[in-house]
């Protein structure tokens, strides 16, 4: 029976949505329409460095509203708008996602000031720079006032809760962790069906999914492409993804003279099929990424049934433990990771069926945390 509450109101406040890629922009379009599905009034935060893209647009019951940030070609995302316009509204929960830039301090600012409550998903990459990578103590140390403030603090995996408990020294009962989904069409109900892209191809696909940064490791696979050639002439790379990397990817590829034989080119956030069908007829899935909090791209590739290849880090380390991925060293040479790659080519290590995190689930956790936040149950149309 539907009840006598209105409908529960999220904001949910990013640095970056649809139509930019990345893993925040799939988590909040993927448990955004699921939400609205749900009965909750989702709206979306977001910024525009570039001054093109609309204010306001409307998507599958999600309304997104964009606001400027500077600098246009840097990734601090500098928003004054974010503040006022949370202030603007009463919300029933904002929900932060992420915490690299200044997005998400003014984001837990405004709602902390304005007494409505908050809740953050760190979404934890790897550092851009050495630079950050210094500054990252202090950054946590300023973050801190804020972060103890929030009603829960959300992560993805147990290495990323342990990760920043340990660093925030914070009380273990305020995380609670809530994994991504592993399935790109899971509401087809057809996972490993997906037709793959050029179907006829002869060829040995190598894909690498992540955006295009130093830390993600993409030029690992490219730099280990020529020893891969040596064994397997008909081997291919496609890397997915955009970033501030790409230039010195394609130069690394053209020294290396293995440029054609490489693609660079991202698939949309929204083409969830397109990605699958992509992942589908990949023969290697790689990532050697020095840092992944869940590995949102390996689990997809899993739940197609496809072999993966990582670097042994961060939370890639528990599906290496659970033989769903073969790992090698971060740190080996381009020599070791052409070794690994052909081995994996010519017997690859495929996982059987395996119970993996959902998106619905994700939803479902997400909608039951939200509820016990705001104290009173959303509305069902």
């Amino acid at each position: 029976m539907p009840t006598a509450f209105s409908p529960l109101r999220v904001l949910m406040v990013a640095c970056r949505y649809i139509p930019y890629t990345g893993g925040v922009e799939t988590h909040v379009y993927e448990v955004g329409r699921r939400l609205v599905r749900a009965g909750v009034e989702v709206t979306v935060l977001t910024t525009d460095v570039s001054g093109q893209l609309p204010a306001f647009e409307e998507s599958e019951g999600i309304r997104t509203y964009r606001v400027r940030a500077w600098p246009e070609k840097k990734d601090y995302f500098f928003a004054p708008g974010i503040y006022r316009f949370i202030s603007q509204e009463r919300w029933d929960l904002v929900h932060c996602q992420g915490y690299h830039n200044l997005v998400p301090p003014l984001a837990m600012l405004g709602a902390w000031r304005a007494n409505m409550p908050f809740v953050l998903s760190f979404h934890s990459g790897g550092d851009v720079s050495g630079l950050r990578k210094a500054l990252r103590g202090i950054h946590y140390k300023t973050l801190r006032p804020l972060l103890a403030r929030a009603h829960k603090l959300i992560a993805v995996s147990q290495f990323e809760a342990n990760f920043f408990q340990e660093r925030l020294r914070l009380p273990k009962e305020q995380f609670v962790i809530i994994p991504n989904g592993a399935y790109l069409c899971e509401e087809t109900g057809q996972v490993r069906d997906i037709v793959p892209t050029e179907g006829g191809r002869k060829d040995s696909l190598i894909v690498s999914i992540g955006r295009l940064e130093r830390y993600k490791g993409h030029q690992r696979l490219i730099e280990a492409l020529p020893g891969v050639l040596a064994e397997i002439p008909d081997a291919r790379v496609r890397i997915v993804g955009t970033g501030p990397y790409e230039s010195t990817l394609r130069k690394i590829a053209r020294s290396l003279k293995v440029d054609k034989y490489v693609e660079i080119r991202p698939v949309s956030a929204e083409d969830r099929e397109g990605m699958a069908a992509l992942l589908a007829g990949a023969s290697l899935i790689t990532l050697f990424s020095e840092y992944e909090s869940q590995g949102i791209a390996v689990m997809e590739a899993l739940a197609l049934g496809r072999p993966v290849l990582v670097a042994s880090t961060s939370a890639l380390r528990e599906l290496i433990n659970r033989d769903l991925t073969y790992g090698i060293p971060l740190h080996s040479t381009p020599q070791e990771v052409a070794r690994a790659i052909v081995d994996q080519l010519r017997n690859p290590l495929k996982p059987g069926d395996v119970e993996l995190p959902t998106w619905d689930a994700c939803a479902s956790s997400l909608l039951a945390l939200y509820e016990t936040i705001a104290r009173r149950p959303v509305c069902v149309s």
